[in-house]
């Protein structure tokens, strides 16, 4: 009972997590241009904190890591976009952050404990480990690059570069996820694939339209 609980998180937190990039490529589809609706940062911030919960229960080094920290960058553009409509007051702003970071420390914390019980000595958990590792910084990256941009123009803002690191950390990522049998993980990150291309194109053509 207690696993089909963890599962059901699992599955809802890749719908949410995986499903914000075909959200947001349906959304520029149907818009016939580039855009990030704000649906995408709710997906986001949802379905990382379910997915961390269920990567915790796998103890699972890769998936905690790689999901513990991105609750700031989602409130970062959420704050972004709150102000832009005029919703953001003081008391919100204050009160978003507070969780963010106490949430974002939390989950580091349990991110240390979940690697240090994973830990192996071998040689193949140290390749892999590698391979994760680069991946995990291209995944980190592109959320920097998205923040200085962002930051920047003064608005969320996604850039080119932003899909071309996904594709990098994609493969990487699934190779990972896949050696580890963590299927429901290895699936979500390959299949975002399509999008991540998709993207790139509508990009391409908007700035050629623009030309």
């Amino acid at each position: 009972m207690t696993n089909n609980f963890w599962l059901a998180l699992g599955v809802l937190g890749s719908i949410l997590f995986f499903g914000r990039f075909y959200v947001q490529w349906l959304v520029s589809e149907w818009r016939g241009e580039y855009v990030v609706p704000v649906a995408f940062w709710y997906m986001s911030m949802g379905g990382s904190l379910l997915l961390f919960a269920y990567a915790y229960d796998r103890q699972s080094p890769g998936g905690t890591l790689g999901l513990c920290l991105n609750v700031i960058i989602y409130t970062r553009n959420l704050v972004l976009i709150w102000r832009e409509q005029g919703k953001l007051t003081p008391l919100l702003n204050r009160l978003t952050w507070t969780l963010a970071i106490a949430v974002s420390t939390a989950a580091a914390l349990l991110t240390a404990f979940t690697w240090a019980r994973g830990y192996q000595g071998t040689v193949e958990f140290w390749a892999w480990s590698a391979v994760w590792t680069v991946g995990q910084g291209c995944f980190f990256l592109r959320f920097g690059v998205q923040w200085l941009v962002t930051e920047l123009r003064g608005k969320s803002t996604i850039p080119a570069s932003f899909w071309h690191l996904s594709l990098m950390g994609l493969l990487l990522h699934g190779s990972y996820f896949l050696h580890r049998q963590d299927w429901l993980l290895a699936f979500g990150t390959i299949a975002d694939g399509l999008p991540y291309a998709r993207n790139l194109w509508l990009m391409k053509k908007s700035n050629q339209a623009g030309d």
